[in-house]
């Protein structure tokens, strides 16, 4: 595994919890998903969001758009790890009872759930209940007097919607709170996030919003996020994918391993093949990926198809294995172990990364905060 620790200085901002689960100060960046099952059909949530635990989500948001399925949240809630966020718009009503019924935070934005009252009492129960709030303006849901006003969503105008909820809760004198302007165009999204950032003191929570499908999007998304957590912003992000939410999160991670932020799981360097391949590079590193998304193990695992960068690549991996015709070599640690036959290597490979990481973290709970 690289030893090189992220150059990138991250802005101080005030720190919350969700559930057990630290979101800004120096805690480690988190990855969190949002449930696209209808949350009243407990079972279908409960086993995405089974499957969204196994890939290593430290938090998860379930829409609660009415009375009934804040009646299923109380379900969803009692059988879920990780911290769950309710998401709420309007009814202040269904905010007060799934605080009840244990939410880990409200995604709520003040301003449209009805009255200061209203306001008053979804503010006074999270208090009491010790709930954080996300306050989440979207580009594309702006109010109509700011829309008004500018013309257009704007980064400044984003913020002015952002400012105007957080006002809400300074009057209140409520600070436990996290904040997002998402937006579906990278500049506009980018722009907001660098000027909400040096205006307020909480986490923010990052997010290209409508990103597109899963491959447009994850690229919209490695751009956008890549930019401001270069600059150090951000202390949760979401990918919003209209895909998997399961992808949603491995992209996350692959994002912030890409910064050198945060080391969960294993990065496979693997060479985009070519006519010098000894065996099939695309169709191994995809099945491996498949086989082994259970790994959180921080582990460099290169897989390149021929001898010109392949042992190059391997000395310096965790395990490396570098074609050579009929079979090729495996290295382990800096040092050639091995040759393993061309035509049977995923399972082998499987068996033996399994081995690398059982070695390096027998409980294979270790992961890595590289700041």
């Amino acid at each position: 595994m690289s030893s090189h620790a992220s150059p990138i200085v991250r802005r101080k901002s005030r720190q919350i919890m969700v559930g057990n689960v630290p979101v800004g100060g120096d805690a480690p960046i988190t990855v969190q998903t949002m449930t696209n099952t209808k949350t009243t059909d407990v079972v279908a949530t409960l086993e995405q969001i089974r499957r969204i635990e196994r890939v290593g989500a430290d938090i998860v948001r379930v829409s609660v758009p009415t009375m009934e399925a804040a009646e299923a949240f109380r379900l969803i809630k009692a059988e879920t790890r990780i911290p769950v966020v309710a998401d709420i718009h309007f009814d202040y009503r269904i905010a007060l009872k799934v605080a009840e019924y244990g939410a880990d935070c409200l995604r709520i934005n003040p301003g449209n759930i009805g009255n200061e009252q209203r306001v008053r009492a979804v503010v006074d129960c999270a208090r009491d209940l010790n709930i954080p709030i996300r306050i989440g303006v979207n580009g594309g849901s702006l109010e109509r007097d700011i829309q008004e006003k500018y013309g257009e969503p704007t980064p400044e105008a984003l913020v002015e919607s952002a400012l105007r909820h957080v006002d809400y809760l300074d009057k209140l004198d409520f600070q436990n709170f996290k904040v997002s302007v998402k937006a579906s165009d990278v500049f506009l999204a980018v722009g907001a996030y660098r000027l909400l950032a040096q205006q307020i003191e909480q986490p923010l929570h990052l997010g290209i919003t409508e990103a597109g499908g899963f491959r447009a999007g994850a690229v919209k998304s490695s751009i956008g996020l890549g930019m401001l957590l270069a600059d150090g912003i951000g202390d949760t992000l979401r990918i919003s994918l209209a895909a998997d939410p399961v992808e949603e999160v491995k992209v996350g991670f692959d994002i912030l391993k890409s910064l050198r932020i945060r080391s969960r799981g294993i990065n496979f360097i693997a060479c985009p093949s070519c006519s010098r391949q000894e065996f099939d590079v695309i169709g191994t590193v995809n099945e491996l990926e498949q086989r082994l998304e259970d790994i959180i193990t921080p582990m460099d695992v290169s897989i390149i198809g021929c001898v010109v960068n392949g042992p190059g690549e391997a000395l310096v991996s965790d395990l490396g294995l570098a074609g050579a015709a009929n079979k090729s070599a495996l290295y382990e640690a800096g040092q050639r172990v091995d040759r393993l036959d061309n035509k049977a290597l995923v399972p082998i490979l499987e068996q033996r990364i399994r081995a690398r990481a059982a070695m390096l973290d027998p409980g294979n709970r270790i992961e890595v905060d590289e700041h």
